[in-house]
């Protein structure tokens, strides 16, 4: 079987000339571990490849142990006439690149998390060796914190092929534009416009952040010039990897200059300059 029958030993972590107690012992252990009832939504779909890759290496390594065990009890004469005739080798079973699609998150389903059931059509062969479309449904968990660019893979659930083990389908993370802000690793920017009147005297405005909370910005005693910038500390996407942090939320302004001026304006503008020097 090739280097393919060695890849099933690497599945189980055992080495290659293990005796059967030993592969069985580390079947128990990882079937075990990797049961999906043992794991949570978000983590199920991994386990669930995992467990159907280590029972598919424990049968194929037993079943030709197994027939290497009844070759050897033949008697020596059945041998010898064997090796006379010419043996048919079975081919080695390749496996197809993975397929990948787009799985499109907008920012709030990758700030909060949620659940995906992805519909997708995959090619597979039938008893008689015909190739048809099979629609299938997988259900993925977006975890908290993901980005653009993040893989979940699907093991044997790609296009199949006629001697081949069916290929791998991988759904790759996309992040839809969103119309206010703008995700920087996990930090989000948030433009706005300030009238030149309000960034010299005062202004507040409120928007709704990816979670769905909404938040109130006053900025009274603060003078907002040309590229200026706020921070506010924690108010980001969150970690996928670090439990309760998150990025930060960064505001930055454009100010809009009036293109005609009143004379009240005017005099009003003077009078705040001059108090300012």
């Amino acid at each position: 079987m090739g280097n393919h029958f060695e890849f099933y030993f690497e599945v189980l972590h055992v080495p290659k000339h293990s005796s059967p107690q030993e592969i069985r012992t580390a079947y128990r252990a990882l079937v075990k571990k990797w049961h999906p009832d043992k794991h949570p939504p978000s983590s199920r779909p991994e386990a669930e490849a995992k467990f159907k890759a280590i029972s598919e290496a424990y049968k194929v390594i037993i079943d030709q142990q197994d027939n290497r065990a009844m070759v050897g009890a033949e008697s020596p004469r059945h041998r010898s006439q064997e090796l006379q005739r010419p043996r048919r080798t079975s081919p080695i079973r390749t496996k197809p690149p993975s397929v990948e699609r787009k799985l499109g998150c907008t920012l709030e389903e990758l700030c909060r998390g949620c659940k995906k059931d992805v519909k997708f059509t995959r090619d597979i062969v039938t008893s008689n060796g015909l190739i048809v479309g099979k629609e299938e449904t997988q259900t993925i968990w977006i975890k908290p914190g993901w980005k653009k660019g993040t893989k979940i893979t699907f093991e044997g659930k790609g296009d199949e092929r006629p001697g081949c083990f069916p290929a791998d389908i991988v759904f790759v993370i996309s992040e839809k534009e969103h119309p206010i802000f703008k995700r920087v690793g996990n930090d989000l920017v948030l433009k706005a416009e300030v009238p030149l009147v309000n960034a010299l005297t005062g202004w507040s405005f409120s928007f709704r952040l990816p979670t769905g909370e909404k938040m109130n910005c006053s900025f009274q005693d603060e003078i907002i010039y040309p590229e200026y910038e706020k921070v506010i500390e924690g108010q980001g996407m969150p970690s996928a990897h670090e439990k309760g942090v998150r990025g930060n939320l960064r505001i930055k302004f454009h100010i809009v200059f009036p293109k005609q001026l009143s004379v009240e304006q005017r005099s009003s503008i003077m009078e705040l300059l001059k108090g300012g020097t």
